[in-house]
């Protein structure tokens, strides 16, 4: 039993782990688990790899953002 919310972020409710699977396939999408140490675990229908692809850009932002250096003058 898993607690399922969906991909349009809309909660499910608790549903058994092999209905959860069979909707992620029916979307074409991945079951990720969200939430692995509540009761029930939390699960969400989401493209993974569309997610890791995000994450990693904001990471490089961020980085990107860091390594901008501005000059300071020094008057004497």
């Amino acid at each position: 039993m898993v607690r399922l919310v969906d991909a349009s972020n809309n909660q499910v409710g608790i549903i058994d782990t092999s209905e959860a699977i069979e909707r992620a396939r029916e979307a074409g999408l991945d079951l990720v688990e969200v939430a692995p140490t509540s009761d029930p675990p939390v699960c969400r229908i989401m493209d993974y790899g569309k997610w890791l692809y995000e994450q990693k850009r904001k990471t490089r932002e961020a980085h990107k953002k860091n390594l901008r250096h501005t000059a300071t003058l020094k008057e004497i």
